[in-house]
């Protein structure tokens, strides 16, 4: 074979295998998954969820029931409110302030937070705390005293 045809044969089985690597890599790209996208979720979203999960854990009686994380105390409540703003809390977490009153006693208010995500495909709460107790004044009467506090979204204790 002459230098000349060599080359030739060489550019050839140069220019194919180029060709060959290209097409095998765009249908390659055509055919792999795209990544997921993050599921966006919206302040009546977050407001539904947690609407839902209060009506399935306080079921027929609404009688919403709380461990206390500081007493241990069974806490036994009624829904009151949800708290605006609700809000997102890095790319996954989303957050709930609400308040709840003591069965039989309107005026004495527990103030709750929840923290919810989306790792089981809805959004559901996987924590709670009470945030503010209710506590009695001469002066003012039942207020919400605080337990924590949040400093760029971390809980931070008072006591």
């Amino acid at each position: 074979m002459t230098t000349h045809r060599k080359s030739r044969f060489i550019n050839a089985l140069a220019t194919g295998l180029v060709t060959f690597v290209l097409t095998l890599y765009c249908s390659l790209s055509a055919t792999a998954e795209e990544p997921a996208e993050a599921t966006s979720y919206y302040a009546e979203d977050i407001k539904s969820s947690m609407t839902q999960h209060i009506k399935t854990k306080a079921g027929a009686n609404g009688i919403f029931q709380l461990r206390d994380d500081k007493t241990g105390e069974v806490l036994q409540l009624k829904f009151v409110q949800i708290h605006d703003p609700v809000r997102q809390i890095g790319s996954d977490i989303y957050f709930a302030c609400t308040d709840f009153h003591v069965v039989g006693e309107p005026k004495k208010l527990y103030d709750l937070d929840f923290w919810m995500n989306d790792k089981t495909g809805e959004l559901k709460v996987y924590e709670s705390k009470v945030h503010k107790e209710p506590k009695w004044s001469l002066l003012y009467g039942w207020y919400k005293q605080p337990r924590y506090t949040f400093v760029n979204d971390q809980v931070e204790y008072l006591y």
